[in-house]
């Protein structure tokens, strides 16, 4: 019984990753940086996608695809902070999005106005690591309430990432946060993905993040 199940599953994620290639090819070949952001509800991943819509403004267009369970709330969010287009992708309970969902999502955008686009996947710490969707970048967003523990009990999510932003970090001063602990926990798992510490409140270390992501998007185009 267990490895027939091992089979569909494998299976299942096989079918997927083809589509996330496809997705992939479609993106890279109009030139959009396609950036998966990952985390947990409440972490600030639609402030972050809000603060860099701010910040590129005039300089590039940026499309998003929200994943929730429900609602539509933060598209909306995104579309008044002036994001080029928005489409909504409600699972209806799953836990993740997956490739066959954005590449229906993609007939929707005018990809030939577009320089990059976020996918704000389902707040989750754990299945979204598992389902490519045919990103350029996987994004790891931390909010510094959340603990610096995460990435000992969720190793997965920070493996994989080619990113991890601290969020939040105007709160550093109120909660029980061990940067050097964090710091140390991700490179036992990851050393090469850069961590951006920054506050999408008060504005703190956004610079970094914003220029870092449009590197990335000149090597894109």
């Amino acid at each position: 019984m267990t490895v027939q199940e091992v089979k569909v599953v494998k299976s299942i994620l096989a079918g997927n990753d083809q589509i996330a290639a496809r997705n992939h090819e479609r993106l890279t070949a109009v030139g959009i940086l396609a950036v998966n952001l990952m985390a947990s509800p409440g972490s600030g991943k639609t402030s972050l996608i809000v603060k860099t819509i701010e910040a590129l403004r005039g300089q590039a267009n940026v499309g998003v695809i929200e994943g929730d369970i429900a609602g539509n709330v933060d598209t909306q969010t995104v579309l008044r902070a002036g994001a080029s287009d928005a489409l909504q992708i409600n699972t209806g309970g799953g836990c993740h999005l997956e490739a066959s969902m954005v590449h229906k999502a993609l007939d929707e955008f005018q990809l030939n106005g577009l320089d990059m686009l976020f996918i704000e996947n389902v707040g989750n710490l754990v299945c979204p690591t598992h389902w490519f969707l045919g990103e350029h970048m996987r994004v790891c967003l931390l909010s510094v309430p959340e603990g610096h523990d995460k990435p000992i009990k969720y190793p997965q999510l920070f493996a994989v990432s080619d990113v991890v932003v601290l969020n939040k970090i105007d709160l550093l001063p109120w909660v029980n946060f061990d940067k050097t602990a964090f710091s140390k926990s991700v490179r036992a798992l990851n050393s090469t993905a850069p961590i951006f510490e920054l506050s999408c409140q008060t504005g703190e270390g956004l610079a970094p993040w914003i220029e870092w992501l449009c590197d990335r998007h000149a090597w894109v185009r």
